[in-house]
Formats: C-alpha cells, sequence, structure tokens
C-alpha cells in the first residue's frame, strides 16, 4: 500500500508540472494557432533565473520564482513581438521553422552563458511530511499544490474576468473578436507572457528534484505536446486531464512494468487514446 501511495505521490508530481507547461503552450496555440516549439527553451531560461538568484545572490526561493516568472513573460512578450507577430501573414510552415529556430538561439545562449554541464538547484523544502508509514517530500507536495492552485487560479481568471473573457473571445474568433473591439495584438501579448510565467514557475518547482541545463526542455516540450494533443488542441481541461493521464502512465508504468521504458509507455497511451478518440478528449469542449 504504502509503494502504491508513493507512485500515487510521484504521479500527482509529474502531472502537476506537465499540467502548468502544457496550459502554457495550449493557451498560446487557441490563441494564435501557433505551435510554439520555443515553450521548452523558456522553461529552461526560468530554471536558469531561478537558480541564479538562489545560488549566486543566495535569494530567497520565492522571491527566486516570482523574478523567473516575470523574466520569462518578458522573453515570451519579445518573442511573440519580434518573431511570431512579423510573421503573422506568413504561411504556416514560416512560424513553426521560427520557433525551432528559436529554441536553438536560447539554447545556444544558456550554454554559452552557463556551460554544458548539469547543475544542482538548492531544495527550498527538504522536510519530510509523515502520514501513517508513508514519508513524503514537502517539495513534491509543494509541486502538487502550487501547482493545481495555480490552475484553478487562471481557470477563474479566463471564466471570471473581462480581460480572461477577451483571450478566450480572441480564441474562439479572432476575427470576430477584433471587430466587437478588442484589441488582438494586446491579448496575444498577454497570452505569451501567461504562457512564459506559468512555464517558470513550472521550472522552479521541478528544478529541485531535477537537473538545470540547456537542453532541460527537450522532452518536456515533446510530452507537452502529446498531451494537448491528447487533451484537445487548445483545450484547458483537456491539458490538465492529459497532464494527469501522462503523468499517472509515465509512474504508474514505470514501476510495475519497467522504469527504462517509462517515456515509450506515454507515448504508448497517446497513440491507444487517439485511436479511440482522434481528435482528443476535450476537443469539442475547446476553450
Amino acid at each position: 500500500m504504502d509503494l502504491f501511495l508513493q507512485q500515487l505521490l510521484n504521479a500527482l508530481t509529474l502531472g502537476s508540472i506537465y499540467g502548468l507547461v502544457a496550459l502554457g503552450l495550449t493557451l498560446v496555440y487557441g490563441v494564435l494557432n501557433i505551435p510554439n516549439f520555443a515553450h521548452g527553451a523558456l522553461y529552461a531560461v526560468g530554471a536558469y533565473v531561478a537558480y541564479v538568484v538562489m545560488v549566486d545572490y543566495s535569494g530567497n526561493y520565492w522571491l527566486a520564482m516570482a523574478l523567473a516568472a516575470v523574466a520569462v513573460a518578458v522573453l515570451a512578450m519579445l518573442s511573440e513581438r519580434l518573431v511570431f507577430y512579423p510573421l503573422r501573414n506568413s504561411p504556416p510552415l514560416h512560424d513553426k521553422i521560427a520557433a525551432i529556430g528559436l529554441v536553438m538561439f536560447i539554447e545556444a545562449m544558456l550554454q554559452w552563458h552557463f556551460g554544458a554541464e548539469f547543475r544542482h538547484m538548492p531544495v527550498a523544502f527538504d522536510t519530510q511530511v509523515q502520514l501513517g508509514n508513508l514519508s513524503m517530500p514537502a517539495q513534491r507536495l509543494l509541486i502538487i499544490a502550487a501547482a493545481f492552485g495555480l490552475m484553478a487560479v487562471l481557470h477563474l481568471f479566463l471564466t471570471r474576468t473581462m480581460t480572461g473573457s477577451t483571450i478566450v473571445a480572441v480564441a474562439q474568433n479572432r476575427e470576430g473578436a477584433s471587430l466587437v473591439g478588442i484589441d488582438t495584438r494586446r491579448v496575444a501579448l498577454l497570452t505569451f507572457a501567461i504562457s512564459g510565467a506559468l512555464a517558470a514557475v513550472a521550472a522552479t518547482l521541478f528544478a529541485p528534484i531535477n537537473l538545470v541545463y540547456p537542453a532541460m526542455g527537450h522532452l518536456l516540450i515533446m510530452k507537452a505536446f502529446v498531451i494537448i494533443v491528447l487533451g484537445g488542441m487548445g483545450s484547458v481541461p483537456g491539458a490538465i486531464v492529459g497532464a494527469l493521464i501522462i503523468g499517472f502512465a509515465e509512474s504508474f508504468g514505470g514501476f510495475y512494468i519497467s522504469n527504462e521504458y517509462k517515456d515509450v509507455i506515454a507515448f504508448a497511451a497517446l497513440v491507444v487514446i487517439l485511436s479511440i478518440k482522434p481528435t482528443g478528449l476535450f476537443a469539442k469542449r475547446a476553450n
């Protein structure tokens, strides 16, 4: 039973991180129809900013998370304004190629400045929480609580605020939203900012139990794309449910089948579900 609960904790931890990253990715796709391959590189930038604040400047963990969120949100807005906005009327392939180029540029800058070696970020909360016979690391509980809290805040923001409603309106019909006076350029910038901030928070939460290195976003962004395809492209609830499915498949599959194939299990889950529902789980309820 303890082993099962341990795997449940691992699954929720993975699902929480995947959910935060996939939410940013699906927001950008839903509003702008851009598959932002650079999202993984933004995640890596968030981890490095938090690392520098905590290690080089002995900063507080929460301060590091806030500065990382602001820095990556600004970087995401710059990428929208300087890279994607000029390509808004170009063939669809151009923004995909631009996103790949942006990934290579950001990673090259990280490697040039920090080197390619792996770095360890200090664990902010290294205590153990006892629940019966089960010992749970406080950092993992923080990841789960923070991720689900942010998801709830994002849901309330999109459904209960005027600004959030403009994002939903643009995602549903960009031309119609523009005709009724919504500034679609401002909405695009705001969407990229939220997406970048979510990636930075996810990186700051996960980095203390992982490693920090320039290519740390590669596998994560692949799984995030799996998740948003699984949940339905552009669907916020689909991204959350898809992230939990992949997190549970990886954790329990890796433990009960083989840890070496845990990544394969996640992609196999995508194939099985899409063969049953090709449009994704929440395609009809996107946004």
